[in-house]
């Protein structure tokens, strides 16, 4: 075989090597889960500081940032939750319907009476309860039944909220158990006491996620299945184990909007799967699976807020916050492939 020109091979030689070349400092640290959260932040203190601009005192005032971190921290939970799905290589879009179906089960009749009866907790395990046996049917029919993920929490968006309807004969049920609102909805040092509770599921999400074998093994699975199971994970058992705990995030996510409305209502949850998704993706978990990070997820979830929060001060419809919510989407997808294929050539 016939050597390539003199000027072809030194081409090709200095192609291979250039590919070869350890990075700048600079690109590894943007590249790393502490460059994509700094950008995060960064994007985050520009947001507010548009919303000073735009809106003044209103936008700093502390009652409006207050009424943010509380917006922010019911999906929060579901977010946190979410997070650890996608990482597992799932995807999850029944999450609303969940949080309508626990919100409704936990202001029935019945429920409240035993709530008045015994301990407002009733309320709050009831929530827990439906949230997690949802959770953990997903996760049995999608490991065990080999149903997509897609198709599998598809089906249950629409079971659980039409089963959230026949149970509250769609009409809003009111929360009479006092104790439950003044705890859940009350303020410790200032603070809503929603915001501790969204605080406290972050840091749990942490810890499980970097600190524990069930994180470093949730991170395999989603990376490749297969390896994880020649590995000796039960890649199966813990599909079902994700899955039941982004049920759990969703009763815990039904109760702070059941304390923070004074209702339940088949009509809670609405889009809660959208913006789950959203502020994963926005915080740097990949949608195939096996990368993503707890604080990049808060933060995503804090972007999204602020931004309706922005846009509500200012007057501007609902159709410009979606078509806006879009295009930051779309651009942190396509952050992520190139993140990602600078990855693959390193």
């Amino acid at each position: 075989m016939a050597a390539p020109p003199v000027d072809e091979q030194g081409r090709i030689e200095a192609a291979a090597a250039k590919e070869g070349a350890p990075a700048s400092p600079f690109a590894r640290v943007m590249s790393s889960s502490i460059g994509r959260n700094l950008g995060l932040v960064i994007g985050l203190l520009l947001l507010c500081g548009v919303g000073a601009a735009t809106a003044g005192d209103r936008f700093v005032d502390t009652d409006n940032v207050l009424t943010i971190l509380r917006l922010a921290a019911v999906i929060g939970v579901v977010s946190i939750g979410m997070t650890f799905v996608i990482i597992g290589g799932g995807i999850d879009l029944s999450v609303g319907s969940i949080v309508a179906l626990a919100s409704v089960w936990a202001t029935t009749v019945a429920t409240q009476e035993l709530g008045e009866d015994y301990h407002w907790m009733m309320m709050v395990l009831t929530g827990l309860m439906v949230g997690t046996v949802c959770g953990l049917i997903n996760g049995v029919l999608i490991a065990y039944g080999n149903m997509a993920p897609f198709i599998m929490t598809l089906a249950l968006m629409a079971g659980a909220r039409g089963l959230a309807e026949m149970i509250s004969d769609q009409k809003t049920q009111i929360v009479e158990v006092d104790g439950f609102k003044d705890a859940i909805n009350g303020d410790i040092l200032g603070i809503p006491t929603l915001v501790w509770i969204f605080a406290a599921v972050a840091a749990a999400g942490w810890v499980l996620l970097n600190r524990t074998t069930f994180g470093r093994r949730t991170i395999a699975v989603g990376g490749n299945a297969t390896a994880a199971r020649l590995a000796g994970i039960a890649v199966k058992r813990h599909t079902v184990l994700l899955y039941t705990l982004l049920g759990l995030a969703c009763g815990i996510a039904a109760i702070m909007l059941t304390a923070r409305t004074g209702t339940g209502s088949a009509t809670h949850g609405q889009l809660y799967e959208l913006d789950a998704i959203a502020a994963v993706v926005i915080g740097g978990t990949l949608l195939s699976g096996g990368r993503g990070t707890i604080v990049g997820t808060v933060l995503g979830v804090l972007i999204f807020t602020t931004l309706t929060n922005v846009f509500t001060l200012n007057d501007l419809d609902t159709s410009t916050q979606a078509v806006a919510k879009g295009l930051i989407i779309i651009a942190a997808v396509l952050l992520q492939q190139r993140v990602a294929r600078r990855g693959d050539t390193s």
